[in-house]
């Protein structure tokens, strides 16, 4: 796949995994904690920090029953309405710009997630280096046609999507001129089990859609994204806090900061990892040979005497003949006195 330049930074298979820290709602509605957020993420290492913009307004209805009321008793949110919620969660459209520019003197990118199109109109106005799509959202083709339109990168989260829808609003997408889309496998349950996760479904997207994949992972732990970066993933979106007992609405399946760092770093070894179909030494293997197995004369030996398992072993270190000539020397003589510890030689027939 060809690399795609997001703001200042590459991201493709020949990069290190982009890891974008997810803020959220995990703010808990207080910009100094925001703040803090993005100190965190800085010096975890992330490469992006990824907002949520919508209103309560913008992505439900002031409804407080029915469908509009979560009564899941599995649901990390329920007893709450859906506007309630996502009036807690919201992060307020005035901080975005301060958000954005900390971040951005902090190193990383900082981009969000629209969920309608005055969204997408107040990013643009922000000059947002990309935009992604939230997994609930992917089936929205206005908005899919309203981002793809910018011309900037798009990444798509592809939950609970089937292959059919993935297929239209990908086609859509590129219809508006998307002509940078990574997509990223991601199971929509919070937290997600990793059982869930089907990881191996990452090189089927990549060679069904023809573009590069990633992963938002709503797992606890690092291990699925570091198994994720594994199998060609090239993005890895996390949701992170500053403390998951903190009580925000993401916490539980959220990363505290020294996991994110550990995620940053884990999931770059797993790719420096994979490297190149190799057989044979690598240059540091190459001093390790000599403590190889090889035969060796393991006891003293007179002229004429015979070669058998006794005085004729496969030992370590590795500068006598190799241990698969051991049947061709043994019933043989040797041709002169040795010692224990001599390395084998064809002269010493």
């Amino acid at each position: 796949m060809l690399e795609i330049n997001i703001g200042n930074r590459l991201v493709g298979s020949n990069q290190p995994p982009f890891i974008i820290a997810e803020m959220s709602g995990n703010h808990g509605q207080s910009l100094e904690k925001a703040m803090a957020l993005v100190d965190a993420a800085a010096a975890a290492g992330a490469h992006a920090l990824k907002l949520q913009t919508y209103t309560p307004d913008t992505i439900t209805l002031d409804v407080h029953e029915r469908e509009f009321f979560i009564a899941d008793k599995n649901s990390l949110w329920q007893g709450q309405s859906l506007y309630n919620l996502y009036k807690v969660a919201m992060t307020p459209w005035e901080w975005h710009k301060s958000i954005f520019d900390y971040a951005n003197n902090k190193g990383m990118l900082a981009f969000s997630s629209p969920f309608d199109l005055t969204a997408v109109d107040f990013l643009e106005s922000l000059n947002v280096p990309c935009y992604k799509i939230a997994s609930f959202e992917n089936i929205d083709h206005g908005l899919l046609a309203a981002v793809a339109k910018t011309g900037k990168p798009v990444i798509m989260s592809t939950g609970m999507a089937t292959q059919a829808e993935l297929s239209e609003s990908v086609q859509l997408l590129r219809d508006n001129g998307c002509k940078d889309l990574i997509l990223l496998k991601c199971t929509s349950n919070y937290p997600a089990r990793p059982v869930d996760a089907n990881l191996r479904t990452i090189p089927h997207l990549a060679q069904l859609f023809n573009c590069q994949i990633g992963l938002s992972d709503h797992t606890p732990g690092v291990g699925v994204s570091v198994a994720a970066v594994a199998l060609g993933a090239t993005v890895i979106e996390k949701h992170f806090v500053l403390d998951r007992n903190g009580g925000e609405v993401d916490a539980e399946f959220s990363l505290e900061p020294h996991e994110l760092k550990m995620l940053v770093e884990e999931t770059a070894r797993a790719h420096d990892a994979l490297g190149t179909v190799h057989y044979g030494c690598t240059e540091k293997e190459i001093a390790s040979r000599v403590h190889r197995r090889s035969l060796y004369i393991a006891k003293d030996m007179k002229a004429g005497d015979m070669f058998t398992t006794e005085n004729l072993r496969s030992v370590r270190p590795g500068l006598g003949l190799a241990p698969k000539y051991l049947p061709q020397f043994l019933g043989r003589k040797v041709k002169q006195d040795v010692t224990m510890g001599t390395p084998l030689s064809w002269d010493l027939l």
